[in-house]
């Protein structure tokens, strides 16, 4: 990642208008935000026992989460600043592991109160990165960096580094707590645990598990939630048998494997996973559903010494997290091939007159196909990655954000 430039601001705005009118190569998209975005505060039962009929405490809006230096020194000195914990200091590190697309970053990012960062795709040599951190009190909750679970046959076809089929085990490894996530709106996917993710979960048996089930609120009819909960958890919960009666196909986990993968080999292929401590349901754009998976986690934590000062609310830099945010709307709105192509380079970042944060980042791609992908029919997909990738930066600095993506191709 580019050091901040020290450019004026002047210059930038110039250099703007020269790249915007350039030709073929490049296309420059703008977005700014200054309005808050809207949440979604609807309820839905979020533990299992809740979910059958047992009422559920009262939701909380509690401690505003901290905020997000953009200056990449001030951010790494609060990182690096000795914890400010309490004598009876408590801590949980905790992975969340799902398929893609299941909303690890929107579970991650509700927990920590705003967002901040989507799932990392970046792979870090040093210790486990901590992309989030709740403290509360005596308690600090660190959200570990999972890369994402990349098949070898992704690895391969991708040609992507093999440290990201490694790294997962590395966050396995400091783990106290795994969440997986499951999104059950997704019909070809919700009647098998992704089979990465149970790799996981058989090399680190000894790691408590719980399962979380998303976006139930796409769903109307408790009996598929429960047949769902049969199969994936082998009927099992916390060491009790769950007393669910079959009554539709996706309690045929054979079934299921052959609709979600024609192509996965057949036989006695595990679906689920019979060692998760705990069930929640709820959508993960549900404050209330979250506070109650947050206040489990928080309950979760062991006595121990906290790893960070109250103040962090992410140990990723600046430049990471923006560079984060709009892989993720890459990831989101691209074929499956084409984000793992593109080179992302900041050309500047800068803190204008008003307060402003002005970043320029340049799009590369190899392909004049991909290029025509990434820039949309007149330039609309660029320009809404621009818009929704501002929004999500405002939200993790707080302040107001100037975006331009440039998209190029590399000759």
């Amino acid at each position: 990642m580019a050091a901040p430039s020290r450019t004026a601001a002047g210059w930038v705005r110039a250099a703007l208008r020269i790249w915007r009118s350039s030709r073929g190569s490049a296309v420059v998209a703008r977005g700014s935000c200054v309005a808050p975005p809207s949440r979604c505060c609807h309820g839905r039962g979020s533990a299992l026992d809740h979910f059958l009929g047992v009422s559920k405490p009262g939701y909380d809006a509690a401690h505003p989460a901290p905020p997000v230096s953009l200056h990449w020194d001030k951010q790494a000195l609060l990182v690096a600043h000795p914890p400010d914990m309490p004598e009876n200091s408590r801590i949980l590190r905790v992975v969340i592991l799902g398929a893609p697309n299941a909303g690890k970053s929107t579970l991650s990012n509700q927990l920590l109160g705003r967002k901040v960062f989507p799932v990392s795709k970046k792979v870090h040599t040093t210790r486990c990165q901590a992309l989030g951190v709740i403290t509360e009190e005596e308690v600090q909750v660190v959200l570990l960096d999972t890369p994402g679970l990349i098949s070898p046959a992704k690895q391969k076809r991708h040609n992507l580094e093999q440290s990201l089929l490694k790294d997962p085990w590395k966050s396995m490894e400091a783990a106290d707590l795994v969440v997986v996530l499951v999104d059950v709106s997704d019909k070809w996917t919700r009647g098998r645990l992704n089979q990465q993710v149970l790799k996981c979960l058989s090399q680190f048996p000894q790691v408590p598990s719980i399962l979380v089930m998303n976006k139930v609120d796409c769903l109307k009819q408790k009996s598929v939630l429960l047949e769902l909960t049969a199969t994936l958890t082998e009927g099992v919960v916390n060491g009790k048998e769950l007393r669910v009666k079959p009554t539709s196909p996706v309690s045929d986990p054979q079934k299921a494997l052959a609709e979600s993968d024609p192509k996965a080999p057949q036989g006695l292929e595990r679906v689920g996973w019979p060692h998760f401590r705990e069930i929640f349901m709820l959508s993960a754009l549900s404050q209330e559903d979250v506070e109650t998976l947050k206040q489990y986690l928080l309950a979760q934590a062991q006595p121990g010494p906290w790893e960070f000062h109250s103040e962090v609310l992410t140990s990723q830099t600046p430049h990471e997290i923006c560079a984060n945010i709009i892989r993720e709307k890459l990831l989101e709105h691209l074929p499956q091939e084409v984000p793992y192509s593109v080179h992302q380079e900041t050309k500047l970042w800068e803190e204008g007159p008003s307060g402003e944060l002005m970043i320029l980042q340049d799009l590369v791609v190899s392909k004049e196909s991909h290029l025509r992908l990434l820039i949309g029919h007149s330039g609309q997909l660029i320009s809404q990655l621009a818009q929704e990738a501002t929004e999500d930066l405002r939200n993790a600095f707080l302040c107001d954000v100037q975006l331009r993506l440039s998209v190029k191709l590399r000759r």
